[in-house]
């Protein structure tokens, strides 16, 4: 994205796309949904983002990556919110479906880290595999341990690029954290 006028431009598009749905939003709606796709709170802090990126000319360069965020595929809503949710401590940033009785597409955040899960069968294959740099892994283990969740008791292990603890969701898709040795 280089400037707001794209941000615009794609709560423009989906406005356009949902209407064809008879779904109705209004433009200020649509610019907030468009905020929590990039994983910010409100238009204004996408807005203040952008122009800050702007001013500093980082974007003029012609290559900028952003951070990636994985479609993870599940199966049953319900099993998926108590896994992310209950378990990892996920929250919702948003939902869609395109109408009743249609798949969910939904963005969960904890932190920085974000992620896609899809009940499409489209979007990702089951049993996925991501890492996920952090720091504070051991807290992180003892809070999932203190939840005593039924299905999965995770450890840590000291590992040569430092220390990891693997999680698998109900759908057979695996989560790394990993923790970079210091130095």
């Amino acid at each position: 994205m280089r400037t707001y006028l794209d941000a615009k431009a794609m709560a423009k598009a989906m406005r356009e796309a949902l209407a064809a749905r008879k779904h109705d939003i209004n433009h200020s709606e649509a610019l907030e949904i468009v905020a929590r796709q990039f994983g910010l709170e409100t238009w204004n802090i996408l807005s203040a983002r952008i122009e800050a990126t702007a001013a500093t000319g980082a974007r003029g360069r012609g290559l900028d990556f952003e951070q990636a965020v994985p479609i993870v595929r599940i199966f049953d809503v319900a099993k998926a919110h108590e896994f992310y949710l209950g378990f990892l401590g996920f929250a919702v940033d948003w939902e869609h479906r395109f109408g009743d009785n249609f798949p969910l597409y939904t963005q969960v955040s904890r932190g920085a880290l974000r992620l896609h899960l899809s009940e499409h069968a489209g979007d990702a294959s089951p049993g996925g595999n991501m890492v996920v740099y952090m720091t504070g892994l051991f807290g992180f283990q003892r809070e999932l341990s203190d939840k005593d969740y039924r299905y999965l008791k995770p450890g840590v292990t000291t590992e040569d690029w430092g220390l990891e603890m693997q999680v698998t969701d109900p759908f057979s898709n695996r989560i790394r954290f990993m923790e970079r040795k210091a130095g």
